[in-house]
């Protein structure tokens, strides 16, 4: 077997088992918006003291809309008491790294308004001759839909591509939420 054949096999048992994740238990790298909906926009500094959901999507990703758009959805009702008192924020980041052309801001703000998202969407920046936007590039996600929670203190303790177990997201959310910011992990 050649050598590039073993990569390719290696590459996929990790992205199959979730092996490799990209910026887990390391500092949430600060996100670069060209443009907010639902809000004013905000920075992961901002958010310290909270625990932040992300969701990094396309609007004509399939597993977007069939897994992670549904799942922000359940978990802004299950932890709306939390959403309220600011314990907890969810945000969307919309990081285009294919089909360019149709994914446009005004599609998004369409399709936001028909799926009835009201959390902070952002737009992830694309530099000239890019394709890759810079918030992708600093979590190093590895397409979309992925997933990621971020602790009271900054830290990315859960980023995922793909599905996964929900039940997973939510005892780790449910533990951070009885976090303070002075506790350790």
């Amino acid at each position: 077997m050649d050598r590039f054949r073993i990569y390719q096999l290696v590459f996929l048992f990790f992205l199959v088992t979730g092996q490799v994740y990209a910026v887990e238990g390391r500092a949430a790298p600060e996100w670069r918006i060209s443009e907010w909906l639902n809000g004013e926009g905000t920075t992961v500094k901002a958010l310290r003291g909270k625990v932040v959901v992300v969701d990094f999507f396309q609007l004509w990703c399939p597993g977007c809309n069939s897994f992670s758009v549904p799942l922000m959805a359940k978990w802004e009702a299950k932890y709306a008491d939390q959403a309220a008192t600011g314990d907890i924020v969810f945000l969307s980041i919309h990081t285009v790294f294919e089909g360019h052309n149709y994914q446009t801001p005004e599609r998004l703000r369409d399709y936001v308004r028909k799926k009835g998202i009201t959390h902070q969407v952002g737009i992830d920046l694309h530099l000239p001759g890019e394709e890759i936007p810079e918030t992708m590039r600093r979590y190093r996600t590895r397409g979309t839909p992925e997933m990621a929670i971020i602790d009271r203190k900054g830290i990315v303790r859960f980023q995922r591509f793909g599905g996964f177990e929900p039940i997973i997201g939510e005892q780790l959310i449910d533990r951070l939420l009885k976090e303070s910011t002075n506790s350790g992990r």
